[in-house]
């Protein structure tokens, strides 16, 4: 039975009281176990994050290369035949399409033509007149005769037989014939010039040998219509290479993606690079394929940063310059094949193992 002075409701107060009162000093150490484990736990992990990071720089702003040849034919005209499509995989070498080549033929027969024709002027040249020499023979005969005559009547005329018009006359004939033996020996000389061969081309008449050469261009145009692969790799951006479509010479209309060129080009901090030398070896991680990882090693630094190269250059020789962290591309050559396909431009975590202790 209850006490008369315990109030109603009280009676079980001090038993409650002596029951809870051991459980609050475990509370307040449970509480401040757990208030010193949190940073305790913070200071640690970033002990270990900061140990971890050192010796090696990294980046995630990285992406594969690989080396692009942009294919244009050396001659113009329309597409006759495509060989090849998006995606194919070439060999050096390889047929991808064809120019038509009619009209070059073309050119080669009006090259042959053009040297039948040299050749024919070559024997036309060869037995005519002036070369034979007739024309200096007969004008040396002619000079014979007028001196002769000069002669006799130089005698006359100083004997006083004979008129000074006639004594003239004959000197006249005399000059004459020999200019006439000049112009033939003249002429002479400019057919054996016509037939004459020159150092560049012993042998040859020059008329031939232009007609020749003619003839060699319009078979390296003929060889030129069929345009082939300069090394292995895929092809890309083929949109264009379409049948009837006219090419026009020297621009590009194909890509063909170097087969085996891949590299990494990371873009790395230039306050990461104090310690990163040539050499030093590098893992790679790829975004898309996730369970991927490459060794490579420090090809290359580059020569400049990044704004240093482009098309418009930062300008900060003004009063609202900041200061910006630049970035620097240094090349990471892929050690080994990987296991799957890379794809230009695909994004990358490069690590690059600064203390040459990589795995």
């Amino acid at each position: 039975m209850a006490d008369a002075d315990t109030p109603i409701g009280m009676e079980n107060a001090a038993p409650i009281e002596a029951e809870t009162a051991p459980a609050r000093p475990n509370r307040r150490l449970g509480r401040l176990a757990l208030m010193l484990a949190v940073p305790l736990a913070l200071l640690g992990g970033g002990t270990w994050y900061w140990m971890s990071q050192q010796g090696k720089v990294s980046t995630d702003n990285a992406y594969v290369k690989q080396d692009k040849v942009s294919i244009s034919a050396q001659v113009g005209g329309d597409i006759a035949q495509v060989l090849v499509k998006e995606g194919d995989e070439v060999k050096a070498g390889q047929l991808l399409f064809r120019i038509d080549p009619e009209p070059y033929r073309l050119s080669i027969a009006q090259a042959d033509a053009a040297i039948a024709s040299a050749q024919a002027n070559v024997v036309a040249l060869s037995s005519s007149a002036d070369l034979s020499g007739a024309a200096s023979s007969a004008a040396r005969e002619d000079i014979g005769y007028a001196e002769a005559d000069f002669a006799r009547k130089d005698a006359l005329f100083r004997r006083g037989f004979l008129t000074k018009a006639d004594h003239d006359a004959a000197l006249h004939s005399v000059n004459q014939a020999r200019e006439e033996l000049r112009m033939a020996q003249a002429k002479q000389a400019a057919a054996r010039a016509k037939l004459a061969s020159g150092s560049a081309v012993p042998g040859v008449n020059p008329q031939v040998a232009q007609a020749q050469a003619a003839r060699a261009v319009a078979q390296l145009n003929l060889r030129r219509t069929e345009v082939r692969a300069p090394i292995a790799g895929r092809i890309a951006e083929a949109d264009r290479l379409q049948p009837g479509q006219q090419i026009v010479q020297g621009l590009p209309i194909v890509t063909l993606v170097g087969d085996g060129t891949s590299y990494i080009e990371a873009n790395f901090k230039e306050t990461d690079l104090a310690d990163m030398r040539i050499g030093q070896k590098a893992e790679i991680r790829f975004d898309a394929y996730p369970g991927v990882k490459l060794a490579g090693h420090v090809a290359s630094i580059g020569a400049g940063t990044g704004s240093e190269f482009a098309v418009l250059p930062a300008q900060n020789a003004t009063g609202n310059w900041v200061k910006v962290t630049q970035r620097v591309p240094v090349r990471i050559a892929i050690d080994g094949k990987s296991p799957r396909t890379l794809i230009a431009g695909l994004s990358t975590k490069v690590t690059v193992f600064t203390d040459d202790k990589g795995k």
